[in-house]
């Protein structure tokens, strides 16, 4: 018994040997995942891009701007004069937050009388909006408590206690909804997964079943071939998408803000692009099985970590948000989140659109040569 099992173990050991793919997979890749996720997966909200309002241009107003950029939380985004400009910069995702000090501050601090400051939130990921509420609320009291000590003088704090009054503002999910925030994420997840694991079986199937000789010897040329693949579980997938958005609209509450010819824009670009990477997959992979492994991994993993869905991006390293620009969920969830819950008009998230567009070309494009290597 211990003889054979010797034996087996031996062959075994030679085989992976000489088999060095599969052995630099299975030392390597658990590696790169645990270096990619490790930091990919945090829950800590950083890099708060924060928009100034500043009606008072006091020494006090500067310091309390000063609190909220040193804190290491936020990051200055820009000044904003004018409720239209704030509105443009949280819109376009420049700004996640606003702070609006009103005019007098400093003056109503010198004579002892209550003020007020304002912090606006962008609401579309209730997550972090309830973190940044928490971390506003937080510098606004402590910074207030040195201002009100600065300004009472030794042993006038006290009596100036609460003076610094701190009202938050969360746009667009007032009520910090998960669900606003979950669903877009969940459409953008479930219709990627579905689109390139449809797609990615597509020309393998053709090769399994010894049909792909009769497809090269027909005039069809490989682009034409990749369209008419594309084509119909692309019409397919769109009908689940808004299938699942409207569904979303009825039992979730999901609001439509925006115009709906933006919408299905969106969502056209979003599963040709998804399409594209499964066909090619397809193209690259021997049969069904790996097929299928490899549109899961492609999909499943990039979209739920990488794409903003749960995990902000701006929170990641600097090496790990340069990788999120591969992975085209992170556009479609700015223009799906823009469009369903800011009526956001095209000019607001026009660049996510061309990236979605861009993404959808060159996957469609290297399916198309690999087929044409195939059929040379």
């Amino acid at each position: 018994m211990i003889a054979t099992v010797r034996a087996v173990m031996i062959k075994e050991i030679r085989q992976i040997a000489r088999d060095r793919r599969t052995l630099l997979i299975l030392l390597f890749i658990p590696a790169f995942f645990l270096l990619l996720y490790g930091y990919a997966l945090n829950f800590d909200i950083r890099n708060i891009r924060l928009a100034v309002d500043d009606r008072d241009g006091s020494t006090e107003s500067r310091a309390l701007i000063s609190a909220f950029v040193n804190s290491g939380y936020f990051e200055y985004a820009g000044a904003a004069h004018s409720g239209a400009e704030l509105d443009r910069l949280i819109d376009s995702n420049e700004a996640r937050a606003a702070l609006v000090i009103p005019d007098g501050y400093g003056r109503d601090l010198a004579r002892r009388v209550p003020v007020r400051v304002q912090v606006i939130v962008d609401g579309d990921n209730a997550n972090t909006a309830s973190t940044v509420v928490s971390y506003a609320t937080a510098i606004v009291q402590e910074a207030g408590a040195e201002l009100l000590a600065a300004v009472a003088g030794p042993g006038g704090t006290a009596a100036l206690g609460g003076a610094v009054a701190f009202e938050p503002r969360v746009w667009y999910n007032p009520q910090l909804r998960s669900t606003l925030f979950l669903v877009p994420g969940l459409i953008a997840y479930i219709s990627m997964i579905t689109a390139v694991i449809s797609t990615a079986l597509a020309v393998v199937r053709e090769k399994e079943r010894g049909t792909m000789e009769q497809i090269r010897m027909a005039p069809v040329n490989p682009m034409a071939f990749v369209l008419g693949k594309t084509l119909p579980y692309a019409v397919i997938a769109f009908a689940s998408a808004l299938l699942i958005i409207v569904v979303s609209m009825i039992l979730f509450d999901l609001p439509q803000r925006g115009s709906w010819w933006l919408l299905c824009l969106s969502i056209g670009l979003f599963l040709v692009g998804a399409q594209g990477q499964g066909l090619l997959i397809s193209t690259v992979a021997p049969n069904q099985q790996v097929a299928f492994q490899l549109a899961l991994l492609s999909s499943f993993l990039p979209t739920f970590i990488l794409s903003g869905f749960i995990f902000p991006i701006t929170s990641m390293p600097a090496a790990v948000q340069a990788i999120t620009y591969m992975v085209p969920a992170r556009y479609f969830l700015v223009a799906l989140r823009s469009v369903v819950l800011k009526g956001a008009d095209i000019l607001v998230f026009w660049q996510d659109l061309v990236a979605l567009a861009i993404f959808a070309a060159l996957v469609l494009n290297l399916a198309a040569m690999r087929l044409r290597r195939e059929w040379r």
